[in-house]
């Protein structure tokens, strides 16, 4: 039964985010939705929702569909409500005044921890926001899931526990969902639609073995436009050569021939398509200054410790060398941020049981772009490494436009402080990154640009990320969080397989 069919769907929002859209999904199809930061994915779950209304074509829904749009931000009127009450409020009044108990059903599948089932929504992480807001929808029982980053702030183990409340949804309830979590689409979706501007392609394979497959259509496209347009290039040396000898011949049939060939040409030329060109939403690229240290960071059996000084672990006797590409793995709240942070404060000459070399130059990221300040234009803080004409250029490449350049930092969207974070440790040129989640609001594009950049670069770094694709592509050493030591151990894959299938 098909639940939902697009047919030469378009959006134009300032500049065509997607035209000519025709798919169609059938009950219990998981559809994954890809494309790069503004090109038009939540736009799309919009007007698959009836939220937005295209600037052309239809979108058909089947009778009595019961749809739910997942949004990424908690509005701030739920805010003041608990993760209960903001779930029982998607309900009609009257109707949660007797079935209260849908939300205890709701919330039990999700997996949310009791403690947290009476905190004001305002209070909870981002992660825990999202998920309030996957209640709120569930608790409806849709048709249709329409989900927009809902893997975006959590840990791996509540992306485990979204992965198998998915699979245990009814095998007819559908589900469309956008994520730059390539692991997450390989495991939560059957189906890839790649949306572009033109010749979206749609492919019924999951992530991984679409991207291949999209690889190899993209190349036969370009193969062929160069082709079709050699041919062209061809008639037309044949159409001079006839249009020479018919001249001096005075042959009105070699005319003839020859203006046949020029038609010939041009039609081929008109109908030939260049295959797709992704246009950039900004290039990430880092530099890596030199150094004569042969460790950057020395761990002498270090005491790591929440702010309020309770020890979470010790480190042991470690060492992070030239080129060592360092991974932190851990659950949640075991203490890997508390490690970046005491890390940082000594390279920033706080005594300590860490050491960081004399020549260390430090390029940090913090999780939530802390050193990005709202207030700030990002032409203003640009500026402080780099001329005007310079800082104009700089940003254009890191997908900042222009318009945007002046405008207070707070009002970019996260993708745009991601790849101008990236921008700012480029400049400062270091030969240490301290990285804390810095693939969040990074797109596929974007997270593969800084995977190839801090190995082309032999960046030496200590990040932590949930991202396992980014991890198996970047780490060359894994220390691991483990009853209160700090660990190394040979791969991350026992430690996501511990975690994706942990409870709660």
């Amino acid at each position: 039964m098909t639940l939902l069919a697009t047919k030469s769907l378009a959006l134009t929002l300032g500049q065509p985010l997607f035209t000519d859209l025709t798919f169609s999904l059938e009950a219990g199809g998981r559809l994954g939705l890809i494309a790069a930061n503004g090109r038009g994915k939540s736009s799309l779950l919009r007007c698959l929702s009836g939220a937005l209304e295209a600037t052309s074509g239809e979108v058909t829904r089947a009778r009595g569909l019961k749809s739910a749009l997942v949004d990424q931000d908690v509005p701030a009127s739920l805010l003041a409500l608990t993760f209960r009450q903001a779930t029982l409020a998607a309900l009609p009044a009257d109707q949660a005044d007797y079935e209260s108990w849908r939300a205890d059903i709701v919330l039990d599948d999700l997996s949310i921890p009791e403690a947290l089932r009476d905190t004001p929504l305002s209070a909870l992480s981002g992660g825990w926001q999202r998920t309030a807001l996957l209640a709120r929808a569930a608790i409806h029982q849709p048709d249709l899931y329409l989900l927009d980053e809902p893997t975006n702030h959590l840990d791996l183990s509540r992306i485990g526990i979204l992965q198998r409340w998915l699979a245990a949804l009814p095998r007819d309830t559908a589900v469309i969902t956008t994520s730059h979590d390539r692991a997450f689409l390989d495991a939560a979706t059957s189906r890839s639609l790649f949306l572009r501007a033109t010749a979206s392609r749609l492919f019924a394979l999951p992530y991984s073995h679409a991207r291949a497959a999209l690889d190899e259509t993209d190349a036969a496209d370009s193969r062929r436009f160069e082709n079709d347009l050699n041919k062209a290039d061809q008639l037309r040396r044949q159409a001079a050569k006839l249009k020479n000898i018919g001249i001096n011949s005075g042959s009105d049939l070699l005319i003839t021939k020859t203006k046949q060939l020029k038609d010939r040409a041009d039609k081929l030329e008109a109908a030939a398509r260049p295959a797709h060109r992704e246009t950039s939403s900004g290039a990430i690229k880092l530099a890596n200054s030199g150094t004569h240290a042969k460790a950057l960071i020395t761990l002498n059996d270090a005491a790591i410790t929440t702010p309020d000084a309770r020890t979470l672990f010790s480190t042991g006797q470690k060492w992070i060398e030239r080129g060592d590409r360092v991974v932190i793995l851990g659950a949640n709240g075991t203490g890997k941020s508390q490690l970046i942070r005491a890390v940082l404060a000594a390279i920033q000459g706080q005594p300590s049981a860490i050491k960081a070399a004399a020549t260390l130059v430090l390029g940090y990221s913090d999780q939530n772009l802390a050193q990005l300040p709202d207030s700030m234009t990002p032409q203003a803080l640009i500026s402080q490494h780099a001329n005007d004409q310079t800082t104009k250029t700089l940003l254009a490449g890191a997908g900042i436009k222009p318009d945007w350049q002046t405008k207070p930092l707070g009002k970019l969207s996260g993708g745009q402080k991601a790849r101008l974070a990236m921008l700012l440790l480029r400049l400062q040129a270091p030969n240490f990154y301290l990285l804390d989640e810095p693939t969040n609001h990074l797109d596929i594009e974007g997270q593969e640009a800084l995977q190839h950049e801090l190995c082309a670069q032999d960046a030496t770094c200590l990040l932590v990320s949930h991202d396992r694709d980014f991890i198996r592509a970047v780490g060359s050493r894994f220390w691991q969080i483990e009853k209160r030591r700090l660990i190394e151990v040979d791969s991350p894959e026992p430690f996501f397989a511990t975690e994706l299938n942990r409870p709660s």
